[in-house]
């Protein structure tokens, strides 16, 4: 899915995205092993886009963990790959999940195909870490996608489908009268005849946001079937269930912010808030002290900027700001010795 690091790297540093997934999900991973991977990450666009896939693959393979074909898949992988280890001894336990993990991937892949349409095809779009990313589809709809996102377009002369994967997007719809746009979520039916709107995905579930026109959000399920429409600057909610909760306002200038790469949080625990923020930058914020997780934070950010977040934190939150790695700031209570 990625290319090799380099020629000259040692036989047992990971060199695509799936090796890195085994490599930083083993428990014996270390710090110098996520200081490689951030830079190999960074090293080519093409690195962040595959795993940005892979840790969506890797998220469905989890979902779909009762699934009987991964389960026979994942039993063949082990006793495959325990024939391969007892012939290289000298290989780490890691690249036997790296294996595993390989052939769930897979398998979720033939899953994904089959429950898309069946595999008609499409243009793959794919933002790693970094600020968010302007694409421009075949049929002029302005796409904005932010960090770790990717989407898959499949366009025809009846219809524009749009399969978000993972991650959030923002959609400036072309209007075409005679196709209707269209953008499926976990499940969930997003119908749009010109208009701006976003989608976001995640482990929780599914958000679709207003800012202009009007979009049905529906889900079509035997016994759990619904529709909802939304007005501008309102937004929907639906849990990872497939359950919708009420429509509720959308803050409008947030919603807008984040494709400028401007992020607003009010009270927002500190922990959450520096994992939305390390999507957005190779030096990454980690917290020195637990204590300081539930720390509430309100403020706007640029996001890409880890110094200047650290800086304001040190500031109006009274932490400190120590640089433990090359691309590591930690956080830590400015009391605590030095």
């Amino acid at each position: 899915m990625s290319r090799p690091l380099t020629e000259d790297a040692t036989d047992d540093r990971p060199g695509n995205a799936e090796e890195w997934l085994a490599r930083l999900h083993s428990p014996a991973r270390s710090a110098q092993d996520e200081e490689a991977f951030e830079l190999w990450r960074a090293a080519d666009p093409e690195h962040a886009a595959a795993y940005a896939e892979v840790e969506y693959l890797h998220r469905s393979a989890a979902l779909l963990g009762g699934d009987p074909m991964l389960r026979a898949v994942a039993r063949a992988a082990r006793r495959d790959l325990a024939r391969r280890r007892a012939a290289r001894p000298t290989r780490q336990g890691w690249w036997v999940a790296a294996g595993i993990a390989a052939c769930l991937l897979l398998a979720v892949s033939i899953v994904q195909i089959v429950s898309d349409r069946h595999g008609r095809g499409g243009q793959t779009y794919a933002a790693g870490v970094g600020l968010p990313q302007s694409v421009v589809l075949s049929d002029g709809t302005r796409v904005q996608l932010d960090a770790e996102t990717s989407m898959v377009a499949r366009f025809d002369g009846h219809q524009r489908e749009v399969i978000l994967r993972n991650g959030r997007a923002q959609f400036q719809v072309a209007h075409d009268a005679g196709r209707p746009f269209l953008v499926v979520a976990g499940g969930n039916l997003i119908r749009d005849v010109g208009t701006t709107f976003q989608v976001s995905r995640s482990a929780d579930g599914v958000t679709v946001g207003l800012l202009e026109g009007r979009v049905s959000v529906s889900r079509d399920t035997v016994g759990h079937a619904w529709v909802s429409d939304l007005k501008p600057a309102q937004q929907l909610h639906v849990d990872a269930s497939g359950r919708a909760g009420p429509v509720t306002p959308l803050d409008v200038d947030a919603a807008r912010g984040w494709t400028r790469g401007e992020l607003a949080f009010s009270e927002q625990r500190l922990d959450a808030l520096l994992h939305a923020m390390n999507r957005y930058s190779t030096t990454q914020l980690r917290l020195g002290d637990p204590s300081l997780a539930g720390l509430r934070v309100s403020g706007r950010f640029h996001a890409g900027d880890p110094q200047a977040l650290a800086e304001a934190l040190a500031q109006g939150w009274k932490l400190r700001v120590v640089r433990t790695g090359p691309g590591e700031l930690t956080l830590l209570p400015a009391s605590e010795a030095r």
